[in-house]
This record gives structure tokens, C-alpha cells and sequence, in this order.
């Protein structure tokens, strides 16, 4: 895959050094953030939410709801009131519908709107028009649904009316928490049941959130099930902190001598907590303390020290729990001893950019040797970065990545098209101040 910078966007530059401590909330979980607006949208009753996302992606899923009739009190510091329709009380909206730079609203939506009694048309930034749409369509296609895509399985898509949904039971080929939800969302609106059966765990924040409205899904192994022709009912959500998000300032503390950070309420789901697992495979000081159960997802507050870091293979059947925190964990590695692989990765060449190979290409212009694979990357990590350019290419982990990277580098970082930043953590920058990492935009 050729890098193709997005064009303009905010400039950042972050000085070097400094050490990270202190406490911090990041901001709401982006994935749980989605799926609590649409499942409230559809809901019997007024759903409201506490810790909501207010970043580009989530507004976006707010926008598509609002055109299709339903009304949203909020955003407001985290809170906002759905006021569900029902699921068949969606109204047919006047022109496309504009998903922005939303990967997950694109695939999640594309499920949820398949069986709807009228046409529709789903688009996106022009990055997200090059992200491939194929594994979510093909199989809704098997289940009755009409899309038609741009060439190359690519969006917009266009959801025609009259496809009549029939229960179907898929092996998806690669492991993507995206296909399934999608796929569970159309299986609501389906005749009979509908199975999805999954290579290895992906996040399940679809399943847990479906149950908390009251729709009954069943587990076996790893197959996941539902009936068509439920019903969800309104509830209350507290929605916890992301730990894609929380990945940045975790890895910050981690490679940075003198460090001690404490992060609250982070949302700790066995299908997401990859990145704690290979971060202490590497040699991290992660203390977890208080976990708990809030509104059917797990969460906890994590406490990070400094300690040296080793290079290791990451092991495969870690990498779908840690799809998200790879920009993150490559900056980790770029500070350990010794090398870094990672293999059985190739999810990443289909991110916001490809992040295989952005990767690679920031750390090297970084002084550290990465050497991109098909499907991953062989890392070399070293004492101390260099200062340098890095162009994130428009895709937010790779831009918040590179800020991280700073703290190690012997010169100032400058990071190239950090705009997106907004779609997941909003107030980046300045959350980042207040625990010691010090950039500005310019």
C-alpha cells in the first residue's frame, strides 16, 4: 500500500524529555460510545448516557441518528439522552449520509440499516473511502441485504430497500469485531437466527451492550447468537474510559525514567486488555487496582512506574485483543532492549492508514530501525530517539504515538496532519500537559 498524505490538517510539535506523572480520566471508550447510541436509538424509551465520546466519530454516529429522526439531547460534558424510536421507527433521511472519517460507524451502521424499508446511502471522509467495506457487505449480501458499493468493494454504499433478511450462520475468515457487530446488528432485523463464529476473541462490547437492552444473545465457545424480531429497552449507561486512548499515556509512563501515573476508570474488557498483557510481557510495572463492574463492562484504574523494557515476539493470539494500541506499542518497542516482532498483523494495513508501514516509516525518520513485514514489523530498539518529522498521514494513533514518542527523543518531535486526533481523544494536547508531556499546535 502506497502513503498518501491527506493534505493539510493541524501541525503539533512536542518538545523532548520529561517525565510522566500525576492522575488522569482519558476520555470515554470510542467502541462503546458507537454502539450506545445506536442501540438507544432504537430503543423502546429515553437511554441516557454518562462519559460519552464527544470526539468527531461519535458526533458523526449522533448526526446519522438525528437525520433518520431520532431526537438526542446533548452532548454535554459526557452526558447526553437518546430518545429511542423503536427499531422499526427509523425515518428515511433526505440525501447521503455522512459517516466522516468512522470506520466503525461505516460497518456497524451498514449492518443496523440493511433491513430497513427504504434506500440509503452511507459515505465518508476521503480516507475512509479507501478503507475495504467487502468483509462487512459480502456476507449481509448472504443474508438477503442489498448494497451496492464503489468499485473495488470500497464506500459509498448504497443500501437499496426491499432486501428481506434471512438468518445466516458465518465463519468470518479474519478475526474483526466490526464484521461480527455488523452482522449481529442485521441478524435483529432477520428471519431466524444468526451465528457468527470467530478465528480467535475479538471485543465484545456488542454482545454485553445488546444483553444491558435487554436482547438475548447466547455464547457457545466461540460462536456468538441471536433471534430476529426482539425487542431493546432503554437503559443507563456509564460509559468507561478507552483504553485505545489510555494506551498513550500508559506506554508514556512505561519508557519514561522517573515516571508514576495513575489512570481511572479505564474500561478493562477481557477482549481489549491486549496491550496490558504485552506490555508486561515486555517488562512494564502495571499495578491494576479496583476492578469493578460498571453498567455490564469492567473497568479499573491503572497504576504505571517507569522500569526497562525488553524486546520480545509478540505473541499472535495477543494481537486481535490489542488491534487498536499497536501505534502505541511500537513506540514501547522502540525503547526496549533488543528487537521487537510482530507477526500475524496484516488487520493494520487496512486501518485509518496503513499502519504497518506508517509506522515504520515514523519511527525511522525517528533514528530507530523498523523494518515493516507483510503482516507486522521487526522493531530495533535503542537508548534514545532522535528528533525529527513524522507525517501521521492523517490517522489520530499514529499522530498521539509519535507525541509519546518525544518523551524519549533528544530533539523535538513535529507531527505532520494530527487533525483526526479529535475523532477519538478530543483535548489530546492539553490532557497531555497536565501529566508532563509538553507540545502545542502550530
Amino acid at each position: 500500500m502506497s502513503l498518501t498524505a491527506n493534505g493539510g490538517g493541524e501541525t503539533w510539535q512536542f518538545q523532548p524529555g520529561g517525565s510522566v506523572r500525576g492522575e488522569l480520566r482519558v476520555p470515554g471508550d470510542k467502541s462503546i460510545s458507537h454502539r450506545a447510541v445506536m442501540l438507544g436509538a432504537l430503543a423502546q424509551g429515553s437511554t441516557e448516557i454518562a462519559g460519552l465520546l464527544e470526539g468527531a466519530d461519535v458526533l458523526a454516529t449522533i448526526e446519522v441518528f438525528r437525520r433518520l429522526g431520532v431526537t438526542i439531547e446533548g452532548p454535554q460534558y459526557g452526558r447526553a439522552v437518546v430518545h429511542g424510536v423503536g427499531r422499526h421507527g427509523l425515518r428515511e433521511p433526505e440525501g447521503v449520509l455522512d459517516v466522516g472519517n468512522s470506520g466503525t460507524s461505516m460497518r456497524l451502521l451498514c449492518g443496523l440499516f440493511a433491513g430497513l424499508p427504504f434506500d440509503l446511502t452511507l459515505t465518508g471522509d476521503e480516507s475512509l473511502r479507501r478503507r475495504p467495506m467487502g468483509r462487512v457487505t459480502e456476507p449481509l449480501t448472504q443474508m438477503g441485504a442489498k448494497i451496492t458499493t464503489a468499485e473495488g468493494g470500497l464506500a459509498p454504499l448504497h443500501l437499496a430497500a426491499g432486501g428481506e433478511l434471512t438468518g445466516i450462520s458465518y465463519h468470518m475468515p479474519l478475526a474483526s469485531a466490526q464484521v461480527k457487530s455488523a452482522l449481529l446488528l442485521a441478524g435483529m432485523y432477520a428471519r431466524g437466527r444468526t451465528c457468527v463464529t470467530e478465528p480467535a476473541p475479538t471485543r465484545d462490547h456488542t454482545e454485553r451492550m445488546l444483553a444491558g437492552f435487554g436482547y438475548s444473545v447466547q455464547r457457545h465457545g466461540d460462536t456468538v447468537c441471536l433471534e430476529g424480531g426482539g425487542t431493546l429497552s432503554a437503559t443507563s449507561i456509564d460509559v468507561p474510559s478507552d483504553i485505545s486512548s489510555a494506551a498513550f499515556p500508559m506506554v508514556a509512563a512505561a519508557i519514561t525514567p522517573g515516571s508514576d501515573l495513575t489512570l481511572r476508570h479505564v474500561g478493562w474488557n477481557p477482549t481489549r486488555t491486549g496491550v496490558y498483557e504485552i506490555l508486561r510481557l515486555m517488562g512494564a510495572a502495571i499495578e491494576v487496582l479496583a476492578t469493578r463492574e460498571v453498567g455490564g463492562e469492567t473497568v479499573a484504574d491503572l497504576h504505571i512506574q517507569h522500569a526497562p523494557l525488553r524486546g520480545i515476539h509478540i505473541p499472535e493470539e495477543l494481537v486481535p485483543l490489542a488491534i487498536d494500541e499497536f501505534p502505541a506499542l511500537f513506540v514501547a518497542a522502540a525503547c526496549a532492549q533488543g528487537e521487537t516482532v510482530l507477526t500475524g498483523a496484516a488487520e493494520l494495513r487496512v486501518k485509518e492508514s496503513d499502519r504497518i508501514a506508517v509506522m515504520a516509516e515514523a519511527l525511522q525518520s525517528l533514528g530507530v530501525s523498523a523494518e515493516p513485514q507483510d503482516d507486522g514489523v521487526r522493531i530495533q530498539g535503542q537508548p534514545n530517539l532522535q528528533g525529527g518529522r513524522v507525517n501521521s498521514y492523517g490517522d489520530h494513533r499514529i499522530a498521539m504515538a509519535a507525541a509519546v514518542a518525544s518523551l524519549r527523543a533528544e530533539g523535538p518531535v513535529t507531527i505532520a496532519d494530527c487533525a483526526n486526533v479529535a475523532t477519538s481523544y478530543p483535548g489530546f494536547i492539553s490532557q497531555m500537559a497536565e501529566i508532563g508531556i509538553c507540545g502545542s499546535s502550530l
